[in-house]
């Protein structure tokens, strides 16, 4: 996947200017952000590993189909999952790649002076941004496309009726992809061209989590509608007029001439949208590029905060209080960090909103080992995406002021980091399992779980604290240490294990007061242990800011070949 990645970015650059080449790999390295992905300035290499994930969603769920075919009259539910699931990555990915399509104070300070047209540069940003959406649209859809053309293009037309609904389906993912990512740009734009820099800024940050919420909340709280008696039905009318994933159903059919007659509307709706989104978002990149430029030089990124009343809650003493207030902040005010973050909230969101979505159309159940699973993942997604988001700084000119202010020993550090982590990863996380859990039957068994679900949450923040002898957000970061593609389905490969085995044992537990009893004392005595390991270990430690270098030596791959040695004259034998 790599070398073709590769290949194909050679081939397609041979044929363009210089300077748009160097400017488009200039954003991308930006719109990726190697030095939080780690993977060594290498463009392809991330590339590669991020289809490699989504090829492999396509791949399990063709062969659910190609393996368990549906029939013809599930068609709809199957296009409008893979609809939606499109429009979930191609969302997930617009948060990511937030405000790198639009000039910032770097471009216009390092660019401006040089002889570039303003066309050159935007059309530099878009086809990055481009870059990374169409290997999303691309993997996500490479193989399902062939299974989902097989099963339901085949019976109606033979192998013409797969050609159609091969390139119908291809059509609708990039119109359905175009416009998600339009829009996020129109609404961009026009909120920079009509709000001042300053504020534009601040109400950027607040439209980036509401459209990371947004995107979530309508992927797995949308109801699915199966049946043309569904679509067609009043009720269901307004759902239909503000859902986009229906527009592209409907745009699906319509180019596979499978759609109703009274369907074609919402159809024509698709399309009158997608015009509308070109239109918005041709508009607001140009008049960007034209009228904020200056402003974005003339206003500061950064004012004097207000006077005014400003309350913060302790949490321990002033040296805890301190670090959890700076973590909070640098959580909330630092886009890469945001970003980081959404990542790994977007899978407890998700799970969340699925249990949820489910909650609403049933009546009051046991608990079950899927739900026990369930909060087990979130747990551990809340604490590690936490962990992770620690080891990437903040701004690394500052940390002399934490240098010369380490007037305590690294034990009260470590500690004020466990605080950090119990509060913005272990605290989240309970108080949303919480909440699932009033749907739970009988009540002793969901309080018995809720109990017990801390103390996982506390052995993962004493395993994430090992050897981990620094202020949160404070240490320089050493890119190249992770395989992402490796790292992520090993990962989730040990924790379906390991959530499986401990799941069957806590069902078990539930009802047996002796096991449970001896389960949260076993969960204890590992807090303890990882307590009292991290606790010894920080007596002896000294808080670090510099990632160091593994001392390695390079080679060059010279080899030095001796010439060779002519043979000697033959001796006469007189």
């Amino acid at each position: 996947m790599r070398r073709l990645i590769q290949a194909l970015l050679d081939r397609i650059g041979a044929r363009l200017p210089l300077a748009f080449r160097v400017l488009h790999q200039q954003f991308l390295l930006r719109v990726i952000d190697l030095e939080a992905l780690s993977i060594e300035a290498d463009i392809p290499s991330f590339l590669g590993q991020f289809a490699g994930v989504l090829i492999m969603f396509s791949f399990i769920h063709t062969v659910g189909v190609l393996f368990f075919p549906p029939p013809p009259s599930l068609a709809w539910e199957y296009e409008q999952a893979r609809i939606s699931d499109m429009l979930l990555v191609i969302g997930l990915c617009s948060v990511i790649m937030w405000d790198t399509t639009f000039p910032d104070r770097r471009d216009i300070m390092v660019l401006a002076p040089l002889p570039l047209f303003p066309r050159t540069i935007l059309m530099a940003k878009l086809t990055a941004s481009a870059t990374v959406l169409g290997i999303a649209v691309i993997a996500l859809n490479c193989t399902s496309s062939l299974g989902l053309s097989v099963i339901f293009g085949a019976p109606a037309r033979g192998s013409l009726g797969v050609l159609r609904f091969f390139f119908a389906y291809w059509f609708t993912m990039l119109a359905a992809a175009a416009f998600l990512y339009g829009a996020v740009l129109t609404i961009q734009g026009s909120a920079a061209l009509t709000l001042p820099r300053r504020m534009f800024l601040r109400v950027s940050a607040i439209l980036q989590l509401v459209a990371f919420g947004l995107f979530l909340g309508t992927r797995f709280l949308q109801p699915t509608l199966t049946t043309h008696a569904e679509f067609t039905a009043p009720a269901n009318h307004w759902l239909l007029v503000a859902s986009p994933t229906f527009w592209f159903v409907a745009l699906l059919n319509q180019l596979n001439g499978s759609l109703p007659p009274d369907l074609h509307w919402l159809a024509h709706r698709a399309w009158i949208n997608l015009g509308i989104v070109a239109l918005g978002t041709a508009a607001s990149l140009l008049l960007c590029y034209k009228r904020t430029m200056k402003k974005t030089v003339e206003d500061p990124d950064l004012v004097p905060g207000t006077r005014g009343f400003h309350w913060v809650p302790r949490s321990g003493s002033s040296l805890q209080n301190a670090i959890v207030v700076f973590c909070l902040r640098s959580i909330a005010r630092s886009r890469q960090h945001r970003i980081a973050m959404a990542f790994y909230w977007s899978v407890v969101i998700a799970i969340a909103l699925s249990w949820i979505r489910w909650e609403i159309s049933n009546p009051p159940v046991p608990i079950a080992i899927g739900f026990i699973m369930s909060s087990f993942v979130m747990m551990t997604f809340a604490v590690l995406g936490l962990r992770g988001i620690f080891s990437l700084p903040v701004s690394l000119n500052a940390n002399w002021m934490w240098r010369v202010t380490q007037l305590r020993p690294t034990q009260d550090y470590v500690a004020a980091t466990r605080r950090a982590l119990l509060l913005f990863g272990v605290a989240p996380a309970w108080t949303i399992v919480a909440a699932l859990s009033l749907h739970l039957r009988p009540w002793q068994q969901a309080a018995e779980h809720l109990a017990f679900l801390p103390l996982v949450g506390a052995i993962l923040v004493e395993l994430c604290l090992i050897r981990f002898d620094k202020v949160p957000f404070t240490c320089s970061y050493l890119p190249g240490k992770t395989n992402f593609q490796a790292i992520f389905w090993g990962f989730v490969f040990i924790l379906a294990t390991l959530g499986l085995l401990l799941g069957t044992y806590e069902l078990d537990a539930l009802t047996h007061p002796l096991n449970y009893i001896l389960m949260i004392l076993c969960a204890a005595a590992a807090i303890l242990a990882f307590w009292t390991v991290n606790h010894l270990h920080a007596r002896s430690a000294t808080l670090y800011f510099e990632e160091q270098p593994p001392e390695i030596l390079t080679r060059l791959g010279l080899t030095f070949v001796s010439p060779p040695q002519s043979s000697p004259p033959p001796v006469s034998a007189e």
